[in-house]
């Protein structure tokens, strides 16, 4: 074959591949095992765009290199496929969701065979599929039937909870329950109807029944988690977002707060993505402390970190939320406080807590008293207090706290200075902690010891009580849709939750005639013709959120075919952890405190061994779009080119960068792109129409998205790939640019050219190496080896062509040294490494079953070095010596040299000068 065409065998092997099942996996405990893990996708109509398949690229090339060094990968892929868009496209269309589905995902795996992945398809899974869900099912039943016992810090069987109750009633529980949980004696328990019990239950569930505040989205007619919102609307669609409070299955997510915290230690995750989960936790230790309001018996209770500071509160603040603000608002701020809390409690708390910027709240007219000063202080409301931390009110001491220290600027309130140096400063919440000043029994002692002493005063008088608060909220569990999990609920005659018998799971998703909610305004599934529990009682309507089926599908994938467990024994003990996961950091904060939260709970009920799912996270960047924009004369069908455009009234408009190369427009493609720009014409430059660019997010939009089939249909798989790679840095976003992608595919070229002539002959002899050529080799496998290790890969694609430059310089064709550089070269372009290994080399195996060749130090040793030899002070000639030669020797072997003899003749020798390594001075 004379030149490299990627077309003739790039689909050869990935045929090859699949029909000999090279990559399937099993159980093998001769060998160390490595799984290797993508944040698996959502199989939307788009398909792949060139940013998706990087950090596939980068675990697909640690998988292949795993296998070479000898260890058994598990490298799975499948869909996150219950989601919004299909049901969205279902209303529109009548389309059954499974439908759209399954299209959208023979499209991705179409997309992914051609870049050839080594995933093993027969572990596929998809969460839409009931074989998968009935799992999801199960486990939620599992976590309906627990409560978690804070003494043995793990969750326990609810049955033990009940015998409890039969003994002792609700004294002595130390368990993680609602915050006004039932309390009751042991006779109450035996007295109260199984309906009473249930309720009391559902207080200490994992998963419950609660009234909560939702975020509400009517334009897709479901709740949408915080992570879902921004700006308040929906992250999908742009929708606007509302707060209300709805019944909802919850997860008790916050039983495992300190535990998801502290584990993060022992986690190989970058210092950033731990950060955002530690925030997101939002662990505060502190105190309660109790405000009552004035000429009132209502009494306020507000969680601070900072009760040292407590004589510098000048008011107090209440969430939007909090259900007292109608009684606590005097009839003359009533109408501004309606006013204000309609705006502010219908943004997110996502973006309450982000947006520090604006300054906004309303007085209710009411005031507070303060515990520890008995002065009255005014009574606030404002969106900065969020109603899900701590008790929804603030005790704001604007001195010693940023945000405080803006609203009491912007409402001109009070500002108290109670830290010593903060008395002269402008801001004084630059000084966190020190001496305390104007805070009565309190001043002179340093912040820490005043907070202790302060808790103890209020603890004394019965006004607070030490606490410890967390950020993290429980997850809301009901989506108001059709497209997803159905819980396995239904409600007896008096309308408590009972779970669906384990032998009737799964319970099936039912058809309906329509995806929107029935005109009573109960979710899609209330379309849902006679579906009832043994035809009698009605189903939980909502579904499970597109997160239930995400939380355990790295479990599953371990022992896929299962009908007897979600995964046996064997299999999880054999493969444990995820060795390495490979996702975007938008997951930080949903996805993976989820699967987490989960992991440990079936931890906990001894279902798995290992506590932790993920025992390394690479977060990859995003790769960016590089969008092109023509410049069109306003009110004509005229388009100026990029450097004539300001003699011009123009309009940018964005183009297909499909039809544009390096900038510059084909033409005629784009008159064809667009009816309307069929008679366009172009006021070109030097004879060009040039465009103009900006970096930006991949979208249809912007007609900035490139789809990899293009790239591999003229570059191929294995360029596309290394090009990936040799952008930057795995974690780092960069643009994506066809302009080096050629580099890439000449590099492909060279290395071709090292097996078959320009005539199309073979040249791989059988030679031995030579000591320089086995000195490139491992060199390229020491830089190989210890960048796979570290998915520095980003720098051994330079080392590869650095690797061929050498070899072809050398004209090394030699196959004691190709086979090994095809063997180490295959993780990153697999398709020409096979090509190459069976028709060059002759081997009938696949390079995927080789050896990752040994790294021998001894080889990069220098033999010798090469000396500039002067004589009187000119350099005359350079001689190569041994490294470890002496100086005699080496003067022995200067004066040997022929050149020398020539310019030093019969003269006396003034100086020998030897310094080793260096240079060798001649003076005569």
């Amino acid at each position: 074959m004379s030149e490299y065409n990627h077309n003739s065998f790039e689909p050869k092997w990935q045929k090859y591949w699949q029909d000999n099942n090279i990559y399937k996996v099993d159980i093998d405990k001769s060998k160390p095992k490595y799984y290797t893990l993508d944040m698996f996708p959502y199989p939307s109509g788009a398909g792949l765009h060139v940013g998706h398949p990087m950090g596939y690229i980068a675990s697909d090339i640690v998988s292949r290199y795993k296998r070479l060094k000898g260890f058994n990968v598990l490298h799975p892929m499948g869909f996150d496929s219950f989601g919004l868009p299909a049901e969205q496209y279902a209303i529109e269309t009548g389309q059954h969701p499974a439908i759209t589905t399954e299209q959208n995902i023979s499209t991705f795996k179409s997309q992914m065979n051609k870049i050839g992945f080594s995933f093993d398809w027969s572990r596929e899974v998809q969460t839409s599929s009931p074989e998968y869900y009935r799992w999801t099912q199960w486990i939620f039943e599992q976590l309906f039937n627990v409560y978690y016992d804070k003494d043995a810090n793990k969750a326990k069987d609810i049955a033990e909870l009940v015998k409890h109750f039969e003994a002792n009633g609700s004294e002595g529980i130390n368990a993680e329950c609602d915050d006004d949980a039932t309390v009751f004696t042991a006779e109450d328990w035996k007295g109260y109807s199984d309906s009473e019990k249930a309720t009391i239950l559902l207080q200490y569930r994992l998963t419950f029944l609660s009234e909560a505040m939702v975020n509400w989205c009517p334009a897709l007619g479901t709740v949408l988690a915080n992570d879902e919102v921004k700006d308040g609307v929906s992250e999908r669609g742009g929708h606007p977002v509302e707060r209300k409070k709805m019944k909802q299955w919850m997860m008790r997510i916050t039983a495992y707060a300190d535990r998801l915290l502290g584990n993060l230690d022992r986690l190989d995750w970058s210092d950033a993505l731990k950060e955002m989960q530690r925030n997101w936790i939002g662990k505060s230790i502190g105190c309660e402390l109790d405000f009552k309001v004035a000429d009132s018996d209502i009494t306020l209770t507000a969680f601070t970190t900072r009760v040292d500071t407590v004589y510098g509160v000048t008011y107090v603040v209440l969430a939007p939320e909090h259900e007292l603000i109608p009684t606590l608002t005097t009839d003359a701020q009533k109408e501004a406080v309606e006013t204000y809390v309609e705006e502010a409690k219908n943004r997110s708390e996502r973006d309450r807590q982000s947006d520090v910027k604006t300054v906004s709240g309303v007085f209710t007219g009411s005031y507070v008293i303060n515990p520890l000063t008995g002065e009255k202080v005014q009574l606030w409301i404002a969106d900065y207090v969020l109603s899900g931390y701590g008790t929804g009110v603030v005790m704001a001491v604007p001195s010693s706290d940023d945000r405080d220290f803006r609203f009491a600027n912007h409402f001109d309130l009070p500002i108290i200075r109670v830290i010593e140096g903060t008395e002269d400063m402008e801001d004084p919440t630059q000084v966190k902690k020190g001496k305390m000043i104007n805070s009565g029994f309190l001043n002179g002692l340093d912040s820490d010891e005043a907070i202790k002493i302060a808790i103890d005063k209020l603890v004394a008088s019965g006004q607070g009580k030490a606490k410890v608060n967390f950020r993290i909220r429980d997850a809301v569990f009901s989506r108001q849709r059709y497209w997803g999990e159905p819980v396995p609920v239904y409600f007896d005659e008096n309308d408590s939750p009972l779970l669906v018998p384990n032998e009737q799971l799964p319970l099936n998703l039912p058809e309906v005639e329509n995806y929107l909610p029935t005109p009573e305004g109960d979710p899609p599934l209330g379309n849902a013709k006679d579906w009832k529990f043994d035809d009698k009682f009605g189903y939980e309507l909502t579904t499970m959120p597109g997160w239930a089926g995400s939380s355990w599908y790295f479990l599953r994938y371990m022992d896929p075919q299962n009908k007897e467990a979600f995964v046996s024994k064997e299999a999880v003990e054999y493969w444990n952890q995820v060795d390495l996961y490979v996702g975007g950091t938008e997951h930080a904060t949903g996805h993976l405190l989820y699967s987490r939260f989960w992991n440990m709970f079936l931890f906990d009920m001894g279902f798995i061994g290992h506590e932790e799912p993920f025992q390394r996270i690479v977060n990859q960047g995003m790769i960016q779009g590089r969008s092109n924009f023509v410049y069109r004369v306003k009110g004509t069908n005229q388009f100026v080119s990029y450097g004539l455009r300001k003699d011009y009234d123009v309009q940018p408009l964005y183009v297909d960068v499909n039809i544009v190369n390096n900038d510059e427009l084909d033409t005629e493609k784009f008159k064809e792109w667009r009816k309307d720009y069929a008679d366009a014409e172009f006021i070109l430059e030097d004879g060009k129409y040039m465009c103009g660019h900006v970096v930006e997010k991949m979208s249809k939009s912007k007609y900035n998205v490139v789809n990899p089939d293009v790239v591999i249909e003229k570059y191929g798989a294995d360029t596309l790939r290394l090009y990936e790679m040799f952008l930057g840095p795995i974690e780092q976003s960069k643009p994506w640019s066809m302009q080096g992608i050629d580099g890439v595919w000449k590099f492909l070229r060279k290395m071709w050219r090292l097996f078959y002539n320009d005539q199309g002959q073979l040249v791989v002899t059988d030679g031995k190496a030579t000591p320089e050529e086995l000195k490139i080799l491992h060199k390229t496998i020491k830089k190989a080896g210890e960048d796979m290790e570290s998915l520095s890969l980003n720098t051994t694609v330079p080392a590869f062509m650095v690797c061929v430059n050498e070899l072809a310089a050398a004209k090394c064709h030699k196959k004691e040294v190709l086979e090994q550089l095809l063997v180490i070269l295959s993780p990153f372009a697999p398709h020409i490494a096979e090509e190459l290994w069976h028709e060059a080399l002759g081997h009938e195996d696949s390079v995927i079953l080789a050896s990752f060749p040994e790294f021998d130090a001894s080889l990069l040793v220098e033999a010798s070095h090469t000396y500039p030899v002067s004589i009187n002070g000119k350099m005359r000639v350079k001689i190569d010596l041994p490294m470890d030669i002496s100086q005699e020797e080496a003067k022995e072997a200067v004066f040997a040299n022929e050149v020398v003899k020539k310019w030093v003749e019969d003269k006396p020798i003034k100086k020998f000068i030897f310094v080793p390594k260096r240079i060798v001075n001649v003076v005569v």
